[in-house]
């Protein structure tokens, strides 16, 4: 993959968070939570201080091509009707916890 192709699915991806955060906190306004410029450094979607007391949390995105973890996401999906939640680990590192991305932004203000 040429490296601006790279940087254009890392960029959609960037803009998807963006409306997402927006599209679940209708009162935030336009410019309270941006994409950043690809490698800029920092947070790849930057909150302004009222869209952070809403979402209290930093973001960083990355669009690969295969990811393991989607496989551990479909078998949690098989086990029943409810939401699947994956945690994984790594050695030497805190758990994480893996849950569908509008899942997250819907539920995250309750």
């Amino acid at each position: 993959m040429r490296p601006s192709s790279a940087k254009q699915k890392g960029r959609l991806l960037q803009q998807w968070v963006r409306d997402k955060l927006m599209e679940y906190a209708p009162e935030l306004r336009e410019g309270d939570v941006r994409s950043t410029s690809m490698g800029a450094g920092g947070e790849d979607v930057q909150l302004s201080p009222s869209a952070r007391d809403i979402y209290p949390i930093q973001i960083e995105c990355k669009s690969l091509a295969k990811v393991a973890v989607y496989d551990f996401y479909k078998q949690a999906a098989t086990h029943g009707p409810n939401e699947p939640v994956v945690v994984i680990k790594q050695n030497q590192c805190k758990p994480l916890v893996v849950v569908d991305a509008d899942y997250f932004f819907r539920n995250f203000r309750k």
